[in-house]
């Protein structure tokens, strides 16, 4: 418990490793509560997503004196409300579609998927793993690390809030990185 506050404490200065704390700390609760939720895998993983991209452009906002899930959780359910009532309305949203995800340095002693990369030296290992990824994953993947375009230039051509960039650049590469580590068992 007092890990996750000193990591909001951290996150309320914009250190980018709290960020990324909090998100692997809060990823499976919070993707576990919207599947429930939902009983969809894809749209539990998207409100997910966009529930830590709204958290962490709010963070500044969280009273500490509240439980940090009971927040999370009930940004997570006004997304979903939103969305609902969206659909319903029949706006122009067919699905919610968010293209993208958080990025962020590495923060725990495991290394990224690129450092591994370079140790390993197996390009087509790589690339045979990113296209096992959600096209979602794939496509800010080859935007960040191919193209080498910034945060800032990919949320503008996906047409996406940077911070939702982020997560989901986050979630592409935890995901590429597992798969990485399995193919090295």
């Amino acid at each position: 418990m007092k890990d996750v506050q000193f990591a909001i404490k951290r996150a309320k200065n914009q250190d980018q490793k709290a960020f990324n704390e909090i998100f692997n700390s809060h990823w499976e609760y919070l993707y576990n509560f919207q599947l429930k939720r939902t009983a969809n895998r894809e749209l539990a993983e998207e409100i997910s997503i966009m529930t830590f991209a709204r958290a962490f452009d709010r963070i500044e906002t969280f009273d500490s004196s509240y439980d940090f899930k009971t927040w999370l959780s009930t940004i997570s359910k006004n997304i979903q409300i939103d969305l609902i009532r969206k659909k319903n309305k029949k706006s122009a949203i067919k699905t919610i579609s968010i293209d993208d995800d958080y990025e962020s340095s590495s923060i725990n002693s495991n290394p990224s998927p690129e450092e591994i990369l370079i140790t390993n030296q197996n390009v087509e290992a790589l690339l045979s793993n990113i296209k096992t990824l959600k096209q979602d994953y794939r496509k800010i993947l080859k935007l960040r690390f191919f193209e080498d375009l910034s945060y800032k230039e990919i949320s503008k051509k996906l047409d996406q809030p940077i911070n939702t960039i982020k997560v989901k650049l986050l979630r592409a590469k935890n995901l590429l990185l597992e798969k990485i580590q399995k193919d090295l068992e």
